[in-house]
C-alpha cells in the first residue's frame, strides 16, 4: 500500500542535528517506490527532506549518481546533509516548476522545450558513462518486459505464448545490443515529471533532474524514449519526430539509433504496462491504471516500425482488442 505522508519520527532529530530545527516538514510527493519526499520550510529557506527507509530503500546511489551528473555539468540537487543508516536526505529544492506543468500551460512551446532536453541527453551522452553502475543490456531488456506476461496477462485473465513471447522480443532486441553504439549513463526514469525548471527556463544548466537513482550503462536510446513516449503526458508525433531527428543529427548516429530507438520504446512501453498492473495490484497504487490507455496506443505505433514485425504478430496473435487500451477505459 502506499506509504502515508507523514514524516518519519526521527527526522525532527535529524534536521536539528543539521540546523534545520525549527523548520516546519510538510507533505511534498511520494512516487512508485518507497520514497517519500517533504518539504522542510525555515524562514526563507526551504530544503527537500527524502525519506528512503530501509532495507527497502537505499540513498546512496542517488547521491552517486547527483554528484555525478554535476560533475557533467548538469543540474541534480546539492545533498545538504544525511544519514544514511536511517535513510533520510536532505536535498537542494528546486521549487515547483515542472516540466511537466508547465507544458500543461504552454503546449505552443512544446517543441522549445524538448529541444532543450534533447540537448540535455546529447550533452550527456557525449561524456564518459558513470563508473560503477550496472549494465542495462540485452538480458536487463528481456527481463524487464515478462513483466508484461508475468503481471499484465495474468491479471486480464490472458493464457498467452511465452516462448513466443521471449522469442519475439529477441529477434527485436538482439540487433540494438549488437549494434556498435557507444553505452552511455540512463537515467531510466526520464519523464517530464521529473524534470524543473530551475532558475530560468533555457540552457542544459536550467533542467533540474530528479528521480534518477536507479541509474544504468545502457543505450543512447533509452532515455530519448523515454522522455519523448511519456507515461504522464502526450507528446506530440511531430515533436517526438524532430527531437529524434535533432539527436541524431547532433550526435551524429544514424539509421542503427532509429531502429533502437523503436525498439527500446517499444520494450519500455511494454515492460511499464506490466509494472503499472504490479503496482496495483501487488502494492495497491490503483491510480497508475489510468495510464495504461496512453501506453497502449504508444505501444501500438511503435509496433508498425518494420524491426518489430515479429511482436507485432505476437501481440496479434495474443492480445485481442478488448484486453488493450479498451479495457482500462
Amino acid at each position: 500500500m502506499a506509504a502515508p505522508m507523514i514524516p518519519p519520527p526521527h527526522a525532527p532529530a535529524f534536521l536539528a542535528a543539521h540546523g534545520w530545527g525549527d523548520a516546519q516538514i510538510l507533505p511534498l510527493a511520494g512516487d512508485a517506490s518507497f520514497r517519500r519526499y517533504f518539504r522542510v520550510v525555515d524562514g526563507l529557506r526551504q530544503a527537500v527532506l527524502m525519506d528512503a527507509p530501509p532495507p527497502h530503500e537505499d540513498p546512496r546511489p542517488f547521491i552517486a549518481v547527483a554528484e555525478y551528473l554535476c560533475g557533467q555539468g548538469l543540474t541534480a540537487p546539492a545533498i545538504l546533509a544525511r544519514d544514511l543508516e536511517q535513510g533520510l536526505l536532505l536535498i537542494e529544492d528546486f521549487g515547483d516548476v515542472r516540466l511537466r506543468e508547465t507544458l500543461d500551460e504552454r503546449p505552443q512551446a512544446e517543441a522549445d522545450y524538448y529541444a532543450g532536453v534533447t540537448d540535455l541527453l546529447v550533452h550527456l551522452h557525449a561524456r564518459p558513462a558513470m563508473a560503477g553502475l550496472p549494465v542495462h543490456g540485452l538480458t536487463q531488456w528481456r527481463d524487464e518486459v515478462e513483466l508484461f506476461t508475468e503481471w499484465y496477462c495474468p491479471a486480464l485473465d490472458l493464457d498467452v505464448d511465452r516462448e513466443g513471447f521471449r522469442a519475439a522480443w529477441e529477434a527485436a532486441l538482439a540487433p540494438v545490443e549488437a549494434d556498435g553504439l557507444p553505452r552511455v549513463t540512463v537515467l531510466r526514469d526520464f519523464h517530464a515529471e521529473n524534470i524543473m525548471l530551475v532558475g530560468g527556463k533555457d540552457g542544459i544548466a536550467h533542467y533540474g533532474l530528479l528521480d534518477f537513482q536507479d541509474a544504468l550503462v545502457g543505450h543512447p536510446a533509452y532515455d530519448l524514449a523515454s522522455v519523448l513516449e511519456d507515461a504522464r503526458r502526450d507528446v506530440t508525433p511531430a515533436v517526438e519526430a524532430a527531437m529524434l531527428d535533432r539527436y541524431v543529427a547532433a550526435s551524429g548516429q544514424g539509421e542503427a539509433f532509429r531502429k533502437a530507438y523503436w525498439a527500446l520504446a517499444a520494450q519500455r512501453n511494454t515492460r511499464i504496462l506490466g509494472v503499472f498492473v504490479r503496482l496495483w495490484k501487488r502494492d495497491g497504487k490503483a491510480g497508475y491504471r489510468r495510464f495504461q490507455p496512453r501506453m497502449w496506443g504508444l505501444l501500438e505505433r511503435d509496433l508498425q516500425h518494420p524491426s518489430l514485425v515479429p511482436v507485432r504478430q505476437w501481440f496479434d496473435a495474443n492480445i485481442p482488442a478488448a484486453k488493450r487500451a479498451e479495457a482500462w477505459q
